[in-house]
């Protein structure tokens, strides 16, 4: 029999026998004891050794276990920004090592990851691994950070560093797991289930998964060497921080000389920057975690967050006479988007290609439902005074949710999945009182519901319900089918009495469980719930809680993760200004990460990333007293595109006046050049800078669109020279069928409107929010014919490379004010707009990282009028 089909794949026999021998290995045992262990069980059932056939398959198992395992990785760090190359010592994990083979086996086997997913994780964490100090040097002190995506798995990417560390040489290793008891409980729980239950005799735990297994001080008072690895999962608190502390100064020198030391920082923007608002007074928790570092003459520090806007702003120059900071000078490394992730831009859409012509996929998935500003103040108290005596109530939109829920339960019951984890999130408030009092309000909904069950009116409203939702989402994408009502119906009875509400805070004596079997959960919380606590098979959040800083925003993102068999399912309901900030952060949040891309491009360091991030009017990056290095931190629009995505629509006099701007910039430039026709358009070349300025000052964007005086202040510094931007190209974007203005863009008479109808969601300020102007192609409307494709940054090159560094492209669209969205637009209403408007592209050359910045104003935030500490107690 051969031992591969026609097309190359494993018999079956083969792949049976891989998964006997990785089964073994996950129990810690190596590569040739796990395959005789599955050949010895094997023969035993059968009462005989194993003929030559079943011998061949089983070796031939054995051997592409070990080519799997050997397969040599390509070694670019494509990844990560880092230090001039050091000499390579780490060269992947090997098939004699003790702890990553059996985590490749456990995660193949019992947690069910596709080969793809774990040769993923390979891949990634070889990368960071060897970005790591060689463990072998007699004294180092690394630092490093690693940037993921909310609830993407950089639990996973974390052991898998750990384990292959450990192989390395690393001896030590102390995880800092979030501030509360429930955090360093579920990071303990996922080392012990993944990592140490797979090779037991290899570790020497320091604490444990019950709630008081924090780190305290061993019974000798010190830390001895061992054969095992030592490992210590520690709440960033004071208390035991201080415990490990003194635990590792009682040590003798000569041990910690011996003793190379793995930190992993897990949500290391949160608590672990100096927060004290100087460089001088550094709060607790960061000095403890300096102090930690300072102690160890063989130490690295590896930071995880998917939300690096704090540690990206500490100061990497750190004060004489003070303790060294954390930020990361060695490398960071941006993991990439892994395969069925549901993030910000799956749910929240990206930038089109083409404006007017936007994909499914770009306007994003059709799963957010609004809450209205009336419903948020029968869930949420309207002050820290009122809270006591305020009586929360369920609205229709929860009332909507919470009988969604139920159904998308049952739909998964239907599909045969009542034995896995689902779960709804209720996030309104971080105020404990509150959360008591609206679970004991969705204890009566629910209870009402389960009465009522049956009768025609219910029955007629949830089948409604049910067929509405189920049709705005294509399930076949993920080769998926749409589950009819006649068979999810038969399930709801079961599915009601299998929901269990928890509400989960420092203040409640519940706690959710997802080691105890399948969980219907109903979710109840603030602070413990909006940050790195995993929700097990969540399908539908509703969530109305404020914050006007970006991570922590971001970090209240639960929903975000992984989907499989209900991809389909998912709803969030949210005020409509949270989508729109949800959106704005998911361009923040690519934009970073193509700001790394850039830099690792160009091959500078750590220290050299000069970060832009994006401000939102009405938010801040994160909490003021984070930015202290920020006072001096500039920005550049260097290399950016530009464009006015918001409008004041309904406001007469402000379309007017950039109308009359508009025609005095194209009246200007014609009275200078020419007027070409151009695909797409029709453009003018050589405006002067003076002619481009007074529009922009003239010109009335809305307050969260970017061209404001920080833009204003780039453009003269550049120009400041005398070499660059002084003239400028002007296009005005047309298409090739449009309807003509009714009244003139200056000399150019009437043009062809562009048509951009808005999003569905209402802002509260009233601004129609086109998500987006500008297409691809437009910024190649001053350049040769022939460049065509590419993506934003290599078409913007392209552009460069032909009509210079120092020439910028300023494009004007003038758009139907009765723009209406595709018909098959689940998203999109009409623009509905009092007159037609004019909005603005700009295209500004890439002067390069390194000149000048203009300075960034870091006003202090208002209170969001809900302290983030205030849920936190169990921390103290």
């Amino acid at each position: 029999m051969n031992q591969k089909s026609a097309v190359g794949r494993l018999s079956p026999q083969i792949e049976g026998w891989i998964r006997q021998i990785q089964k073994e290995q996950a129990a810690g045992l190596d590569l040739d004891k796990a395959a005789l262990e599955a050949r010895s069980s094997f023969e035993g059932l059968l009462g005989q050794p194993l003929d030559p056939q079943q011998l061949a398959s089983w070796e031939a198992a054995r051997e592409e276990v070990r080519r799997q395992l050997e397969q040599p990785i390509e070694f670019l760090d494509p990844h990560s920004l880092r230090k001039p190359r050091r000499p390579d010592w780490y060269a992947g994990p090997h098939v004699s090592d003790t702890h990553w083979p059996p985590l490749r086996a456990h995660l193949l086997g019992r947690r069910r990851w596709s080969e793809k997913t774990v040769s993923d994780l390979d891949v990634t964490s070889t990368e960071v691994v060897r970005l790591l100090e060689n463990p072998s040097q007699s004294a180092f002190a690394g630092r490093g950070l690693v940037v993921g995506y909310v609830q993407s798995g950089k639990t996973a990417n974390m052991l898998g560093v750990i384990a292959k560390a450990v192989d390395a040489g690393y001896r030590f290793v102390i995880i800092l797991a979030g501030l509360t008891n429930s955090l360093r409980k579920q990071t303990q729980g996922r080392f012990e289930s993944d990592l140490r239950a797979r090779t037991p005799h290899a570790w020497h735990l320091h604490t444990s998964y019950d709630d008081d297994g924090d780190f305290r001080t061993p019974p000798n008072r010190w830390f001895s060497m061992m054969d095992a690895a030592q490992v210590a999962v520690v709440k960033k608190n004071v208390t035991p921080l201080e415990r490990l502390i003194e635990t590792i100064e009682r040590t003798p020198a000569s041990l910690r000389e011996r003793m190379p030391v793995l930190i992993i920082d897990d949500e290391c923007d949160q608590a672990s920057v100096n927060a004290s608002g100087s460089q001088y007074d550094i709060k607790a928790i960061n000095g403890a975690i300096r102090r930690l570092l300072s102690i160890l003459p063989r130490c690295q520090y590896v930071g995880y967050t998917a939300t690096p806007f704090a540690n990206i702003l500490i100061n990497p120059k750190t004060p004489a006479g003070v303790l060294d900071d954390l930020y990361p000078t060695d490398f960071i490394t941006a993991l990439p988007l892994p395969e069925g992730y549901f993030g910000a831009e799956t749910l929240f859409g990206r930038e089109p290609v083409d404006a007017g012509e936007e994909t499914g996929d770009e306007q994003g998935l059709d799963m957010i439902r609004e809450v209205l500003p009336a419903e948020v103040a029968l869930v949420r108290p309207p002050s820290a005074k009122g809270r006591e005596g305020f009586q929360p109530a369920v609205p229709d939109s929860l009332g909507r949710a919470l009988s969604y829920f139920l159904l998308a339960t049952a739909a998964r019951y239907a599909r045969g999945q009542r034995d896995q984890h689902c779960s709804m999130l209720v996030h309104t408030t971080v105020y404990t009182s509150t959360h008591e009092k609206l679970s004991t309000a969705i204890r009566t909904w629910l209870a009402e519901v389960g009465a009522q069950l049956g009768t025609a009116d219910l029955e007629t409203s949830l089948e409604d319900l049910w067929t509405e939702e189920s049709a705005r989402i294509d399930g076949s994408r993920w080769a998926l089918g749409r589950v009819p009502w006649e068979a999810l119906r038969p399930h709801l009875e079961s599915v009601l009495a299998d929901v269990e509400v928890v509400v989960e805070n420092s203040n409640s004596d519940t706690r959710l469980d997802f080691e105890a079997g399948p969980a219907k959960y109903i979710v109840i919380g603030g602070s413990v719930l909006a940050r790195g606590l995993t929700i097990e098979g969540l399908t539908v959040s509703y969530f109305v809680r404020s914050s006007s800083q970006y991570d922590t925003l971001l970090q209240m993102g639960r929903w975000f993760g992984y989907r499989p068999g209900y991809q389909d399912l998912p709803r969030i309901w949210m005020t409509a200004d949270l989508a729109a900030a949800f959106r704005d952060l998911a361009t923040v949040e690519a934009e970073i990460r193509a700001d790394i891309a850039e830099y690792i491009r160009r091959d500078q360091t750590p220290e050299e990333f000069a970060v832009r991030i994006r401000q939102i009017p009405g938010m801040t990056i994160t909490a003021a007293s984070k930015m202290i290095a920020a006072e001096a931190c500039d920005i550049s629009f260097s290399g950016e595109h530009l464009q006015t995505i918001r409008f004041q629509h309904r406001d007469e006099a402000v379309s007017d006046t950039n109308w009359a701007a508009a025609e005095a910039l194209v009246e200007a430039g014609v009275e200078r050049s020419n007027v070409e026709s151009r695909p797409g358009g029709r453009l003018i070349r050589n405006v002067p800078l003076s002619t481009v300025l007074a529009f922009l000052s003239t010109y009335s964007a809305s307050p969260k669109d970017r061209l404001s005086n920080d833009l204003l202040d780039y453009i003269r510094s550049e120009a400041r020279d005398g070499a660059t931007f002084q003239s400028w190209n002007v296009g005005v974007v047309e298409p090739t069928e449009g309807t003509p203005s009714s009244r003139p863009l200056g000399p150019l008479d009437s043009v062809r409107l562009v048509r951009r109808s808005r999003l569905a969601l209402p802002r509260s300020d009233g601004a129609a929010d086109i998500k987006a102007l500008m297409s691809r192609r437009d910024i190649l409307m001053d350049t040769d014919e022939g460049v065509t494709g590419g993506d934003w940054e290599s078409l913007k090159r392209a552009r460069q490379a032909q009509v210079g560094d120092g020439v910028p492209l300023l494009l004007l669209y003038a758009i139907e004010a009765r723009s209406m969205p595709a018909r098959d637009s689940r998203y999109r209403v009409a623009l509905d707009a009092v007159r037609d408007l004019i909005g603005v592209g700009l295209v500004l050359p890439d002067r390069g990282r390194q000149r000048s910045y203009v300075r960034v104003r870091l006003d202090r935030p208002d209170a969001d009028g809900e302290n983030l500490l205030a849920d936190l107690t169990e921390a103290t």
